[in-house]
């Protein structure tokens, strides 16, 4: 039974955006049933700016931790440094914890923590949500028609095939098992899906887990959902999202 539910954020230079997505944690928490501890640990990540301030301010009565890392880590590291310090505040099981990655960049649904949870208490070992976008990120109507489709396969049986950091759930007894994260400079979540799914864990895609990011072109990994919604991009349209 999953008694615990910890959260990474990393974040980069993310004080317009890092308050909101901790107030929407916040409020997703809340919805855990009783008994269910949770908490959070934002990693600013070798920030010039006031992301950590802002994330601090976000808090409130919120469970959990900011921390401020000025060593160079890659994102797989950071995310893994960021669950450790949240599961030695949770002081659960691996089997009973459930650990939980987003971004600062995004706002989780008011369900988001439950529905993960649901699964994971179906026995499923990891669990890929879906990631809408905030704003347009493109002028072209097929561009965003084919995102949508994306989106639409969620709704299907087989589910919507696409793995994102900011919207992934773990059980943390597969995730030790498989080694976590590890040292990936980009496409982390993908490769800690694949390791999941070679060593025979239970995977599924869910779409009653969504989150809301930002529509950026360019975002900190080579092959994130930044690539992806560049390759629907026909050129030159480039609107959408700041660098």
């Amino acid at each position: 039974m999953i008694e615990a539910v910890g959260v990474v954020v990393p974040a980069r230079d993310e004080a317009e955006l890092v308050g909101a997505c901790v107030h929407a944690l916040r409020d997703a928490l809340r919805q855990l049933p009783s008994g269910v501890s949770a908490a959070v640990c934002v990693v600013a990540d070798r920030c010039r700016d006031t992301t950590a301030a802002v994330a601090r301010a976000a808090f409130g009565d919120l469970a959990g931790v900011v921390v401020e890392c000025r060593s160079a880590r890659t994102i797989g590291e950071v995310r893994d440094f960021g669950l450790a310090r949240v599961r030695r505040l949770l002081d659960a099981p691996a089997a009973g914890t459930l650990l939980l990655s987003t971004d600062a960049d995004t706002r989780v649904t008011p369900g988001w923590a439950r529905a993960h949870l649901a699964r994971a208490r179906q026995g499923y070992h990891a669990i890929a949500g879906t990631a809408e976008l905030s704003t347009p990120f493109s002028t072209s109507a097929r561009a965003l028609r084919r995102y949508e489709d994306i989106l639409g396969r969620a709704r299907t049986p087989a589910g919507h095939g696409s793995v994102y950091g900011a919207n992934l759930g773990i059980r943390a007894d597969a995730f030790d098992a498989v080694g976590g994260f590890g040292p990936c400079a980009t496409g982390e979540d993908h490769d800690l899906w694949r390791r999941l799914g070679r060593a025979g864990f239970r995977r599924c895609f869910e779409a009653l887990a969504p989150v809301v990011t930002s529509a950026r072109l360019h975002g900190r990994a080579p092959d994130g959902l930044a690539a992806l919604l560049r390759s629907l991009v026909p050129e030159p349209d480039c609107c959408g999202g700041r660098p």
